[in-house]
């Protein structure tokens, strides 16, 4: 098939050798920093333990299930508690419920997710460090099966943005040069759906640099622009952002903590806003039970079998993938253009900056600062012209000491 064809020799191939030379290239970190953030989550695993324990009444150790398990459905009585193989269950959803009732499962939740980030991402980091103070990631390119890339050793691809404790972690990668750019889609999926819709007013919003959630907003509630409060904005970005991703009635009014009732109103307000966009939708999923697979804009195929499943959960989650996979897949695959052009800009203009990273719709560079303007000139536009949609795309710059950014 020439088009399978294409996507191997097009763009799998030369982005092989530019993740080649952006392993080689390795990204810098700072171990004192990285040290210092492990003392501090250190500190507070101890403080939360130690709260812990007053809290319960009880000596344990907080990272055993099966302890904790007895410590909160025995000892403190908070319900009966679902059983499994090893004891009660303790997982993010049970503990949740029962904070409402004693202060005791949300102080393992904080502690959860501190053990986590001093496991994962600080002893786990110290670990992949090489003489040269850098982590050199292997980039897997066919792992993926929307297409999007892939790291180990370390994953860098799974510290959390937007949370203020993947920051924290994030300030410990520094420049080996001078400084950090990184350089990041805005909304590149919700884009990739307003292009292979056509959905006119998506498209027009957003070719007039309109924030597409408070656009939404302001429709879905007959609003004008200004007049749209955080909360409004919150909601309509829950359902961009839920649409793309197959959100149930259910699953709305989970995210939003409304009856199923008023999501279901608000989902269907939302397609008479966006009609083509619940047009596209529903014929994505017809056009992969013909033909067994999705394609992105780049040809790339997701097979799905789940479609033709007997169980019903399977058949769901494949009508799901159905209308995800080809926005996420071209998602990558625009990246993927993005990055080979880029190699090519700075070869060309024969610049020592480097490229050193890659999570998702994030590239980041290692500047020297002599370099630091034609830099962020080459970044935003060759991101922006990779590939022409009926949207334009924007790409946020930012640069700095280190990526907490």
């Amino acid at each position: 098939d020439t088009d399978q064809l294409a996507l191997l020799t097009d763009l799998e191939m030369p982005l092989a050798k530019v993740l080649a030379k952006m392993e080689l290239n390795g990204f810098k970190i700072n171990k004192r920093t990285l040290e210092e953030i492990g003392h501090y989550l250190t500190n507070e695993i101890e403080r939360l333990t130690k709260a812990i324990h007053e809290a319960s009444g009880e000596v344990f150790n907080v990272a055993s299930p099966k302890q904790l398990g007895m410590v909160l459905f025995e000892k403190l009585k908070l319900g009966k508690g679902k059983k499994n193989k090893t004891g009660y269950s303790t997982s993010a959803d049970v503990l949740g419920q029962l904070s409402k009732f004693h202060p005791v499962p949300q102080l393992v939740l904080e502690y959860r997710k501190y053990s986590k980030l001093y496991s994962t991402y600080v002893i786990g980091l110290l670990n992949e460090i090489g003489p040269d103070n850098k982590v050199h990631t292997i980039f897997k390119q066919a792992l993926t099966l929307t297409g999007r890339l892939s790291s180990v050793e370390p994953n860098i691809q799974n510290i959390p943005i937007r949370s203020e404790d993947g920051k924290i972690i994030r300030g410990a990668f520094v420049p080996s040069l001078d400084y950090l750019i990184s350089a990041d889609y805005s909304q590149i999926e919700l884009r990739v759906l307003a292009h292979f819709s056509n959905s006119k007013m998506m498209i027009n919003d957003f070719n007039h640099g309109l924030d597409l959630h408070t656009s939404t907003a302001s429709k879905i509630y007959h609003i004008p622009l200004s007049e749209v409060t955080k909360e409004m904005r919150r909601y309509a970005k829950t359902v961009n952002f839920g649409i793309i991703y197959g959100m149930s009635d259910w699953g709305l009014s989970e995210a939003l903590h409304i009856s199923p009732l008023e999501a279901a109103r608000f989902i269907d307000k939302y397609f008479e806003i966006y009609p083509e966009i619940k047009v596209y939708l529903d014929q994505a999923i017809l056009d992969a039970k013909e033909y067994g697979y999705t394609t992105t804009l780049f040809k790339r195929r997701r097979y799905l079998p789940e479609l033709t499943s007997s169980n019903h959960a399977l058949r769901k989650f494949g009508e799901r993938t159905a209308m995800n996979a080809p926005l996420q897949g071209t998602a990558a695959d625009i990246i993927k253009k993005a990055m080979i052009d880029l190699d090519y800009q700075m070869v060309k203009h024969g610049l020592k900056s480097k490229m050193v990273s890659q999570v998702h719709d994030e590239l980041v560079f290692d500047v020297d600062s002599s370099e630091l303007e034609i830099m962020k000139t080459i970044i935003k536009k060759t991101m922006e012209e990779a590939v022409n949609l009926k949207v334009k795309l924007a790409v946020d710059l930012e640069f700095g000491k280190n990526w907490n950014l």
